[in-house]
């Protein structure tokens, strides 16, 4: 049971790894052995433990496919894939659907959606030559159930309906890739964060982190490192058989 966890000799590969959970999960899965490989458009500041940087741009399919070959040129497999890119999503004003261009929309729904599509689409044949692998998907608490739009007020940050339409599609893409690519050994599960906000914003807006604190049954937001678990889970054999899952790592949001 010790060895339950034991990443050592998993090449891991984080994209979205220099945001606030994409650090926490760098440091968490390097302290459980993993060769951790950050793919993102900034370097991470805040990482830990050791890690490896390929800049990526996730919207790009030619950046994804130069960062997966230099990854397994470098160490000659690739274990895990974990989804954590999303950008474009169209917050505040612009993001109601009554004002969201169509530019908007699908910029939006492609960020939440689409990165986690490419990347899948370009791991899974080093996967296969390889007999296998995990893949953890990024989705969102908002990919089950609506923002409640009373909590928001004039905060500015209402969440938009083309992140949580995208989102919504992971949760789907999820359990099609797990049925689809079972019989290659290529494991797709997914997490479902729920609010995460950065410590600058909780500065910044007190009176809507307490509204987020009271929507959840434990009465508070998230730390980045509770994230971990669930990932490190999903990402290590102690999930071998566990394919085309989702966690929900929101305080109880989503069970009430």
């Amino acid at each position: 049971m010790s060895n339950l966890f034991d990443m050592s000799n998993k090449t891991v590969v984080i994209t979205g790894g220099s945001g606030l959970l994409g650090t926490a999960m760098t440091n968490g899965l390097a302290s459980l052995g993993a060769t951790v490989v950050v793919a993102d458009i900034a370097e991470p500041k805040h990482t830990e433990a050791a890690h490896h940087f390929i800049a990526c741009d996730a919207s790009s399919t030619e950046s994804i496919r130069h960062m997966l070959k230099e990854v397994y040129e470098r160490f000659g497999r690739i274990d895990v894939l974990i989804n954590g890119a999303t950008y474009g999503a169209g917050y505040g004003a612009q993001g109601t659907v009554d004002k969201m261009s169509d530019e908007d929309w699908f910029r939006g729904v492609d960020g939440a959606l689409g990165t986690t599509f490419r990347c899948t689409r370009e791991v899974i044949p080093y996967m296969e030559r390889q007999g296998g692998g995990s893949i953890v998907n990024f989705a969102s608490m908002y990919g089950i159930v609506s923002p409640d739009p009373s909590i928001y007020g004039d905060s500015g940050a209402n969440n938009p309906a083309n992140y949580g339409a995208g989102k919504a599609g992971v949760l789907q893409f999820t359990r099609y890739c797990a049925a689809h690519y079972a019989s290659k050994g290529i494991r797709v599960n997914s997490v479902s964060p729920g609010p995460f906000p950065t410590p600058a914003g909780q500065e910044k807006n007190p009176a809507f982190v307490s509204e987020l604190n009271r929507k959840t049954m434990l009465k508070r937001v998230g730390k980045a490192e509770e994230i971990v678990g669930a990932v490190a889970l999903l990402a290590s054999d102690a999930s071998s058989y566990m394919t085309g899952a989702n966690i929900s790592v929101d305080g109880g949001w989503t069970a009430w």
